[in-house]
């Protein structure tokens, strides 16, 4: 079986990586598909929309990452999403400082899920909005990189540096590494701003464009606070069909992906 590592990143704050992380999860899981989402980010928000409570985690991403346990040991079962969970909280923030005395440091994820990714066909990986050596780690560990980001000029910029920052990470360390796509968040189809963003967007990413759109809604903020997707919060919601549709558009890619082989 094939697993595809996929992660969810970019060097911009607010633009929906956790929201798209967690929803993606749950429409996969949704899909029959077995997914690990990583909670990579120390504010832990992948894993308390996943249900989780981050006060009551003994063992997560941090123990993993500095060695002293596996996936295995650490790994939670999200009940609200039906997909596993290797959940973080602000211990996490420790691993940056405890990891750069260390040999090997940006493939430690890498090599922890070498042991369980033929237990899954997805393994989500929802990546900080700076690029550290937590973000590092989940550009080494993933084969492909999904971009989500709002139509908005500032957004544009974020982008430039993340593909600056692929680069060079293909170039030093994981050659593989290719982006599965750009989706757009918080979209307003009264914006002038949001419309003409999208247009450049299509013009510069083409085919890497997903057609997908998730729409500005207000379940996808409520979830959250609920410990769930917006997909099983409200699954009639706008954005939670728009994430369903992404899922569908993210295995139509891979189906095709195999087909070229």
């Amino acid at each position: 079986m094939s697993t595809h590592i996929i992660a969810i990143a970019n060097q911009k704050g607010g633009v929906g990586k956790t929201t798209t992380a967690v929803n993606l999860a749950a429409a996969l899981a949704l899909k029959k598909k077995k997914v690990l989402l990583v909670d990579l980010d120390p504010q832990g928000n992948a894993t308390t929309g996943s249900g989780i409570n981050k006060s009551d985690i003994q063992t997560g991403v941090y123990q993993v990452l500095l060695g002293n346990c596996d996936i295995q040991a650490a790994k939670l079962f999200s009940k609200t999403g039906r997909y596993d969970v290797l959940p973080a909280n602000r211990e996490l923030a420790g691993a940056e400082v405890e990891l750069v005395q260390e040999i090997a440091r940006e493939t430690r994820l890498k090599n922890a899920l070498s042991a369980v990714k033929k237990d899954y066909d997805f393994v989500l990986i929802d990546c900080p909005p700076t690029l550290t050596l937590l973000t590092l780690n989940g550009l080494v560990a993933a084969k492909d990189i999904l971009v989500p980001m709002t139509c908005e000029y500032y957004a544009l910029e974020g982008i430039s540096d993340l593909i600056a920052t692929v680069r060079k990470v293909r170039q030093v360390i994981n050659p593989k590494l290719d982006f599965i796509g750009v989706v757009r968040t918080q979209y307003s189809n009264k914006s002038l701003l949001s419309q003409e963003v999208s247009k450049q967007l299509h013009e510069h990413f083409g085919k890497k464009l997903f057609n997908t759109i998730i729409p500005r809604n207000v379940r996808l903020a409520e979830a959250p606070s609920f410990g769930q997707s917006a997909i099983h919060y409200d699954p009639k919601a706008k954005g939670s069909i728009a994430y369903l549709e992404l899922a569908n558009e993210l295995l139509a890619c891979y189906r095709n992906e195999k087909k070229g082989e």
